[in-house]
């Protein structure tokens, strides 16, 4: 059973990994510390007879358990967590996908994700491009990058069953990359509260088989691209 939205990406389970190993982590930490709690509670709890008083302990003795403890929290979880999140990094971010990507535009703007192919060219912002709103389709087990810059205010490309997020901000291109490795139809969300209409934000990501895509390519061909907005795309760095 799993805590989020079903992994349809070849990297989500890294991200899963990280949530999990924390909650387990901060959990048992948590766990310990009410367990110690209650049996102080107990154990000095107000009693017929028995007078309060205060003693200073022995420092040094405080000095070694505090050293300990804060060695024991530092290297189980501080470190640790580092640890896996820097080869989560590597394998979600870290690097291109393997194969022969689709590169994609999204220029988000109140309220509306304005989505961008290149046609036969392979450019963009030329008259065979193939533009869409709140429509985006990819191909099954191929990599996918896609450039975001915001058209008005600060939007969030935010994929739940990806386990991706990113900020589209006006005036700067951003980049993220996946690869889809089950069919369906799942959500484009923004992250981001953008306004009254933020709740209209919503978008499909359909993930289908490579001979449907390039159908779909084709019967969206056909339809008169808006060449409106944008940036090239050599203005993105990967």
């Amino acid at each position: 059973m799993s805590l989020f939205p079903e992994d349809a990406s070849a990297v989500g389970h890294e991200v899963d990994k990280l949530f999990y190993l924390a909650l387990g982590l901060t959990g048992v930490t948590f766990l310990l510390v009410v367990a110690i709690l209650v049996i102080f509670l107990i154990r000095y709890r107000a009693k017929a007879g028995r007078k309060a008083y205060y003693t200073h302990g022995s420092s040094r003795k405080a000095f070694l358990f505090t050293a300990l403890l804060a060695l024991t929290v530092f290297f189980a979880i501080d470190v640790n967590l580092a640890i896996h999140d820097h080869f989560a990094w590597e394998k979600t971010w870290g690097r291109l996908p393997n194969g022969n990507p689709i590169l994609i535009e999204v220029m988000p703007q109140q309220f509306a994700w304005n989505i961008r192919y290149p046609g036969a060219d392979g450019k963009f912002k030329t008259e065979d491009d193939i533009t869409s709103v709140n429509q985006m389709h990819v191909p099954l087990n191929r990599p996918v990058i896609i450039a975001l810059q915001s058209k008005d205010v600060i939007h969030s490309f935010f994929l739940p069953n990806f386990r991706i997020k990113q900020d589209a901000v006006p005036g700067m291109v951003t980049s993220l990359f996946f690869m889809a490795t089950k069919q369906g139809a799942y959500d484009i969300a923004c992250a981001e509260h953008c306004g009254l209409g933020h709740y209209r934000m919503r978008g499909i990501l359909t993930v289908e088989t490579e001979e449907s895509f390039q159908k779909w390519m084709t019967e969206q061909s056909t339809k008169i691209p808006d060449t409106s907005w944008g940036w090239k795309w050599g203005n993105v760095k990967t």
